[in-house]
This record gives C-alpha cells, structure tokens and sequence, in this order.
C-alpha cells in the first residue's frame, strides 16, 4: 500500500457530488418525491438538494447530455490556505475560489489525476434549514465509487495528498478508502473500458428505514438492480437501482465501522470473516463482494 506522507489537507467527509442532466425537472422530481431530499436551491439551470443539515449533498446541472461525478466535494479539516500551500509544494495545481456555491464561498479547487473530475475542497457548508424526521429521506451522502485507469495513482493521490486511510482492497482492481469512521468514502474501479462514476451511496438508518424506501420506490417504477445483499469488503448491507438518467444509486445500512485508528481494526460484528476485522485485501470470489450471493455480473464488469 502506498505510505501516507505528511498531508496538505486531511478530509472529514465527502460533502457532495454534482451531475449533469438533460432534463433537470425530471432529476429534481426523482430525488425530492424518491429519495425524499429537499430541494434547497434551485436557478433555470441548477439545482441544489439535499438530506441533512449541510445545504447540499447533490448539484444538478442542466446540459445537453447526462454526466456523472463532474465535481465531488470534500470538507476539510484545518485552515484552507496552508491547505493550498501544500498542495501546491506537491506539484498539484489549485485555484481558490469563492462562486462555486451558495453555500461554500471558499473553495479550493483542484483536478484529480486522469479522470477529469474536478474536487473541491471546504472548510464548512451553510446550513439547510432541514431539520426534524422524515420517515424516507437518506441520513446522507456516504460514498461514490468511480471507474479510473490507474488504481495505484488514484490511492496514492488520496491518500498522500487528501489524508485518506485504506480500508479494503478486492483483488488488483477495487480499493476502498476512508476519511472519517465509516469504511470508505471513497472506493476505485481500475478499469481501461469505463470511466466516470460507477455509483453513489446513500446511508439509511436501519434495516426497517431501507425496507422502507425500497417499497417505496418500487411502487413508483423504481426496481432493484441488484439486492438486497451484504458487501463482504465494508460489509454493508447494500441495494442497487437507476435513476431516471440510469445513474446507478445505492442504498446501505450497517456499514463497517473503524472508531479507533490507534487499534486499527473495525468493530466487530458476528458476520465478520475474522476476529479482529483488519483491513485486508480480499481474495476476488463470491465472498468478498455479496456474502449472501449471488453477483450481478454486470455490475462487477470493469
């Protein structure tokens, strides 16, 4: 695994992600009447929603064509000027911006190696006003999983660089990463065939909150593509379907959990491989990717 250096930024959390559409009512309806988000903001051409008290975890922007993971952004932890300086002394080019966002007006803004992708990186967003229950909504944006042409160059970037910690890998081609607690934040596909997103995750509370949904959007048109199962790396209990523009969405509950770096391993859990969970790179077979099987081939194709 690639040694972590000293880090010019160290991510607490993935904030949002931005899609563009070419029919953004039709997005905005999925994720405010499917997903239960709320809608924050909202001009002729963009759109800002959200699940939580930060006021956006996903931007919708009208184009021509539907792309996916144009921007991700990062919240940060520490001063964002040292952060640039950093950076730069690394050799990594960064602009620092106050229009990103309504919410975010000081932003740096960077290019992650080869995909094109543009990351932003904050130290706070404004509030969304949201507040109390919702019976359906998603408790937050948990992680995005992208295709790259180079995994070592993507993990050694995340992690030198943005202050990631290795969670998991499967095989040669699938590496989890994480920022906070939870197992990843961020997971990478090598793959020379696809490029952009693979899928963005949304965390419920519970089994009960996820059957939920899953009603829910399956009496709207929604049906799963894959699920509901248990991911062997990060153990989640994952479903898979599409969005109006065929995105691929997951929801998860019950995803691994490190709570203490110093011992270095993942809370137990009785459906745990080994005891302590450290993490490891895991053999490519029906176990690591859905213990309770079966694999949709598809969506492994990389």
């Amino acid at each position: 695994m690639p040694h972590q250096q000293d880090t010019p930024a160290t991510v607490s959390k993935v904030g949002y992600l931005s899609f563009e559409t070419p029919d953004l009512d039709r997005l905005i309806a999925y994720y405010t009447e499917m997903l239960d988000f709320v809608l924050v903001e909202k001009s002729n051409d963009e759109a800002y929603l959200s699940p939580s008290f930060d006021h956006h975890a996903v931007v919708l922007r009208r184009a021509k064509e539907a792309r996916n993971r144009t921007e991700v952004g990062y919240e940060v932890w520490g001063d964002l000027g040292d952060a640039a300086r950093r950076l730069e002394a690394a050799g990594i080019e960064v602009d620092r911006r106050s229009d990103i966002a309504p919410s975010t007006p000081d932003v740096l803004v960077l290019s992650e190696p080869d995909t094109g992708t543009k990351l932003h990186l904050f130290d706070a967003q404004s509030t969304s006003g949201i507040s109390g229950y919702s019976p359906l909504r998603p408790t937050k944006l948990g992680h995005i999983a992208a295709f790259v042409p180079d995994l070592n160059k993507l993990q050694s970037f995340y992690e030198d660089l943005l202050g990631f910690k290795w969670s998991d890998t499967i095989g040669d081609f699938f590496v989890f990463l994480r920022c906070n607690t939870d197992h990843h934040a961020a997971n990478f596909l090598a793959s020379s065939k696809y490029t952009g997103m693979h899928h963005v995750a949304y965390e419920m509370r519970d089994l009960n909150h996820l059957q939920s949904m899953l009603d829910h959007l399956g009496k709207n048109g929604h049906p799963l593509e894959w699920g509901p199962g248990r991911h062997g790396a990060g153990h989640n209990i994952f479903t898979y379907h599409k969005d109006p523009d065929g995105n691929l969405i997951e929801l998860f509950t019950q995803i691994d959990q490190i709570v203490d770096e110093s011992k270095g391993y993942f809370e137990p859990r009785p459906w745990h491989e080994d005891f302590p969970q450290y993490p490891k790179t895991w053999e490519v077979d029906l176990a690591a990717v859905n213990i309770w099987g079966p694999i949709n081939p598809s969506l492994m194709d990389h």
